[in-house]
């Protein structure tokens, strides 16, 4: 990760919702799973693990959309419906932030890649480490890990 000073600001395409980030990625992702592949139109969706200490809503109010169930909560802005941010139940240490949401995102590589089982033959990401599903649960340490070790 090229060398960016903190703190971050975004927001959603029409601007209607802002943030701002006071703390750097715990790790950073690609997700080729196929609810990601139709949530963000495209072969794969983006975001990087923030600290939810270091994230915050500083205009507007998001709006839950996509999923609707108890695991995953997908933000959205209510009026462009731009898909912001995921926060995980029972994982509220952190927020799944689109990178680019952010105003300036071009420092951002995924590190890793999961559900490359169901990636379109043609998307590359670049990641350092790819995954078939998640990677189990006790491997997010060493990743986590690894990637600052880098970053």
């Amino acid at each position: 990760m090229t060398e960016v000073d903190l703190p971050w600001e975004g927001g959603c395409r029409c601007g209607r919702v802002r943030l701002k980030i006071n703390a750097k990625p715990l790790l950073t992702m690609a997700c080729h799973c196929t609810g990601c592949q139709k949530m963000s139109s495209s072969a794969y969706s983006l975001s990087a693990a923030i600290p939810a200490e270091g994230f915050e809503i500083t205009e507007g109010e998001p709006v839950i959309g996509g999923l609707h169930g108890a695991e995953a909560h997908h933000y959205f802005c209510g009026h462009c419906m731009t898909w912001m941010f995921t926060r995980s139940e029972g994982m509220d240490w952190f927020v799944n932030l689109r990178p680019t949401m952010l105003d300036d995102p071009r420092w951002f590589r995924p590190f890793i890649e999961t559900w490359t089982r169901e990636k379109l033959p043609f998307a590359e990401t670049g990641a350092a480490r790819s995954y078939e599903a998640l990677p189990e649960m006790d491997a997010y340490e060493g990743l986590v890990k690894e990637y600052m070790a880098c970053s």
